[in-house]
């Protein structure tokens, strides 16, 4: 299987900034013929000819000392080395190379970390989650431009299946069900039969992941092109309620992903978020918020969703420009993007107008104004400026001189009080 042209069509599809470090650490592993390999999903999508996001290379030998060596020859190129699993990272502008030194894991319980320990090139890809991400590219010795390939990676890619390397490997790792439902859209790939058995059957392994991972798997899913997708084959497979129990994703559900997708293009994954959070109890958001260890902005969007869903009611009704920001002003932005997209027409509709132009409306006077009318400094004044704010919404003031009349009115000033 050599494919001599892989490795100059790798740096080719590189960021001109990332193939300087990519030819010196070639070059240094070469002199000193060391065994590196470019490996994981970076192989795949070469020989998908798919742009390749991520470089992932495998030394059997130590590959921290190999990428210091690396760096101290390279300007404004930075090592971070993490001596725990034997890897490293060198990133400059616009890029970063991930180096590991080749490695085998065990699992000593479900959900758990693996335990790490240095290995061969194989103990390495063994540990990969599907048979397409487990092949290599030799980059160096007699095997340079060949594709290493002991489990069937290739076939698999041919025939665009989703293969796991054992049957224990949803026990060991269930975040894998998570990535293989990922793949599946963005590659046009399916499981395996055996292994979409084993995903049924040990599905519920993904209630032994931490709340951190999960938040993790699940924001990468979010900032796919199109997530409904994923998270519909999520709800097929049962991954949803195993991750909490309220949690499920149907086809109206998808539909308000595409709204939002159209309305921001490039929604937040916090926004879609608020999206899963919507049919929620008060209870079940917040649980679901701690079960997946959200940030402080997620878990407010997230825990305010069903609050912001009880005023579609009013917000369908004929309510007034004021009213809707002063319902509307208290919830995070993510919120009110998830009720523009998942609400009731008219409720959508005030939610929109609410976003792209009443909430940042202010009136044509401040403070520094009123003062000037001959107003007492005191709170008073923003009573009147809300006062104001809340006219001008509703078309009540038209121009400043409208505004002036109301605010001596409003502060019990003269009226031919000159500024």
């Amino acid at each position: 299987m050599a494919r001599p042209n892989l490795i100059d069509k790798l740096k080719k599809a590189l960021p001109a900034s990332a193939q300087p470090p990519l030819d010196a650490i070639h070059r240094r592993a070469r002199a000193e013929s060391l065994p590196l390999y470019l490996v994981g999903g970076a192989v795949r999508d070469l020989l998908l000819g798919r742009p390749t996001l991520d470089v992932d290379l495998t030394l059997e030998g130590d590959a921290p000392a190999l990428a210091r060596r690396v760096a101290a020859g390279l300007p404004h190129v930075r090592c971070v080395v993490h001596s725990a699993f034997g890897t490293a990272t060198l990133k400059g502008s616009g890029f970063r190379l991930d180096v590991a030194t080749a490695r085998a894991e065990t699992y000593d319980r479900p959900g758990a970390l693996p335990s790490v320990s240095p290995g061969s090139l194989h103990d390495d890809l063994l540990r990969r989650d599907f048979t397409v991400n487990a092949m290599a590219l030799s980059l160096t010795g007699d095997r340079a431009g060949s594709i290493i390939d002991p489990f069937g990676g290739k076939a698999d890619l041919d025939a665009k299946l989703l293969r796991v390397l054992h049957e224990a490997s949803f026990r060991d790792d269930a975040t894998r069900i998570l990535r293989g439902a990922r793949y599946g859209p963005r590659l046009g790939f399916r499981f395996e039969a055996k292994t979409l058995h084993w995903i049924e059957r040990d599905v519920g392994f993904l209630e032994s992941i931490s709340g951190p991972r999960l938040r993790e798997e699940l924001t990468r899913t979010l900032r796919e092109p199109e997530p409904q997708r994923i998270l519909l084959r999520l709800q097929e497979l049962g991954a949803l309620r195993a991750i909490h129990r309220a949690l499920s994703f149907d086809g109206r559900r998808a539909e308000a992903f595409e709204t939002l997708n159209r309305l921001l293009r490039e929604p937040s994954s916090t926004a879609y978020l608020a999206l899963m959070a919507w049919d929620l109890s008060l209870q079940e958001a917040a649980a679901l918020a701690a079960r997946l260890a959200l940030n402080r902005r997620q878990t407010e969007a997230v825990r305010a969703a069903p609050v912001a869903r009880e005023l579609e009611r009013e917000l369908s009704g004929r309510v007034k420009p004021s009213r809707t920001v002063e319902l509307l002003s208290p919830f995070p932005l993510p919120t009110t993007w998830a009720l523009a997209a998942s609400g009731q027409e008219r409720a959508r509709r005030q939610a929109l107008r609410y976003l792209r132009r009443w909430r940042s409306l202010k009136p044509a006077l401040d403070g520094h104004a009123l003062l000037a009318m001959g107003a007492k400094p005191g709170p008073r004044l923003g009573e009147v400026l809300r006062h104001l704010k809340a006219a001008k919404l509703d078309s009540e003031v038209r121009s400043r001189g409208d505004e002036e009349r109301m605010a001596r009115r409003l502060l019990g000033l003269s009226s031919d009080r000159r500024e």
